[in-house]
Order: structure tokens, then C-alpha cells, then sequence
């Protein structure tokens, strides 16, 4: 199987770890970015055990000046990418999920519009001459159900809408290259944290909540999958939800489940944006 280069930012822990495995595990090298060395070099050899290459590399995201070494150093390293996967993002989940208006939360939440949505444009810039050299590329930027419905207030849904929308400006650029840019939304997440929680933190109601999380490489064998997927031009500006597009691709998660859509419940990604003829 002929597999490429690819690159994760935030994939220390939770979804971007888990998605590096599933690359790893199809023999991919995979760039992983984040701030813990600690944690970044066990990341990157969890991929070098399934098979691939992991190659762990610090970066602060909110520093534009390391994001472009970042590439400089993958393009003198490696010579192509052919996959890059924004999903670097300053979620400081315990204060989101607090109870309270958004004045009412530490100001502190409006990170994630810097590092989540800006930094998803400047590893863009950075990567979209490389992806275009090596064709046949793709960008994935992670996005979620809170781009459309109320989903822990307004910064975080500011992040993920605005995802959306520079994600079908970046394919309306790209339309005339090879490069398709999609953004995703997966369910959520069983990430490496939520599975070892200790037995006396999971009641009987968290238990039979966790059943129906999707594991992290879940979403990583969904992005393979569109990669390799002759029509992935047919994708490139639209949010897509990852439960419905594994349905389309035949992918099961790990332990066989078919994780569900929650288009009923927060909402859907549908054509809400336009492609103008004429500019004025």
C-alpha cells in the first residue's frame, strides 16, 4: 500500500493522537505537533509501533515564525505532504463546560478563536504550496456540530463557524490545483484520557454514555479513506459529519459500532455558503 507523508497539530493527546495512530497504523509518516515533548514523543511512537514513521515536533501554534519552520523543516526533510490535518486548538475544556453566560466564564475561552481558527489559517498558508506541489493532497480542518447550534457558548462556536466558512473560502482558491480542502466533524471523542479514568469516576449513566463515543482513530481511518477516494475533489469546501461519511466508506469503528449522525439533535452541515460567479 503506497502511503505518504502527513501531518497532525495538536496530536499530543486526545483526537489528533488518536488520528496519528490510525496514519500510523497504514504505514504513513506523520508529523505531530504540540507543546509536550513528554507527550509528543510517546505519541510518535505509538506510530512507529503500528508501522509508520512518527516524527514529534514541539510547536506553539500561536507562533506564526515556528509554524513556518515547521514546514520548512517537513519540506527539507520529506519533499511533499500530502495530507494536513488542522486540529491544533486552545480548548480549556473544564471552563467550557462550566455552567454560566459567556461574561460569566473566564475570558481566557476566546483562545480557541487564536488557536483553533487562526492558527488553522497560517498552518494553511504554510502547507498549501507543498500540498499543491506534491497534488493529490489534502486538507482536513476539524470542526464540530457547534458551527451551527448552540454548543459551550459563543467563543467556541465562533471557532468552529468560522472553520467552516475559511474552509469553503480555502477550496474556492484551491479549485483550480489538485489540493481539496474539507472540513470535518467528528462525534465524541473516547479520547486515551476518558478510557482510563478510574472505575470509581465512571457511574452506571457515564458508562452507557462512553458506548456511544467514537474512538480517535475512527476519525483518522475517515480521513485516509477521502484521501485515497478518486472523487475527494467532489468534497473540498464542505463540513461533512464523519459518522455519515464512514456510513458511505464502509467504515466500522474499532470495536465494530457504527457511530451515529447528531444532524437531528445539533444540527447539520448543509450548502449554506455561495460560490459567486462575478465579483463586485
Amino acid at each position: 500500500m503506497n502511503s505518504g507523508v502527513v501531518l497532525v497539530t495538536g496530536a499530543s493527546k486526545g483526537l489528533g493522537r488518536g488520528i496519528a495512530r490510525a496514519f500510523g497504523s497504514k504505514g504513513f509518516t506523520v508529523y505531530i505537533t504540540g507543546r509536550s515533548q513528554a507527550e509528543l514523543t510517546a505519541a510518535a511512537a505509538e506510530v512507529t509501533e503500528l508501522g509508520g514513521r512518527g516524527i514529534a515536533h514541539v510547536c506553539d501554534h500561536e507562533n506564526d515564525s515556528a509554524v513556518e519552520q515547521l514546514f520548512n523543516e517537513i519540506r527539507s526533510n520529506s519533499g511533499r505532504l500530502d495530507i494536513l490535518v488542522n486540529n491544533a486548538a486552545a480548548v480549556h475544556a473544564q471552563d467550557l463546560s462550566k455552567p454560566g453566560a459567556y461574561w460569566q466564564k473566564p475570558l481566557h475561552l476566546v483562545d480557541m478563536i487564536n488557536v483553533g481558527l487562526r492558527s488553522n489559517y497560517v498552518a494553511a498558508y504554510h502547507a498549501t504550496p507543498l500540498l499543491i506541489e506534491t497534488g493529490g493532497s489534502l486538507m482536513v480542518h476539524i470542526s464540530f456540530y457547534g458551527a451551527v447550534s448552540y454548543f459551550h457558548g459563543p467563543a467556541y462556536g465562533a471557532a468552529k463557524a468560522g472553520t467552516d466558512k475559511m474552509n469553503f473560502d480555502m477550496a474556492c482558491d484551491l479549485a483550480e490545483s489538485d489540493v481539496a480542502s474539507v472540513a470535518l466533524w467528528p462525534g465524541l471523542i473516547l479520547s486515551d484520557e476518558l478510557k482510563n479514568l478510574p472505575e470509581e469516576h465512571l457511574t452506571e449513566e457515564l458508562k452507557a454514555r462512553l458506548m456511544h463515543f467514537e474512538s480517535p482513530e475512527f476519525t483518522g481511518q475517515i480521513i485516509e479513506r477521502l484521501w485515497r477516494d478518486p472523487e475527494r475533489l467532489n468534497y473540498s469546501g464542505s463540513a461533512h459529519v464523519c459518522a455519515e461519511l464512514a456510513q458511505r466508506y464502509g467504515i466500522a469503528d474499532s470495536d465494530g459500532k457504527q457511530p451515529v449522525s447528531y444532524r437531528e439533535v445539533w444540527g447539520a452541515p448543509e450548502n449554506r455558503f455561495i460560490k459567486p460567479k462575478t465579483f463586485v
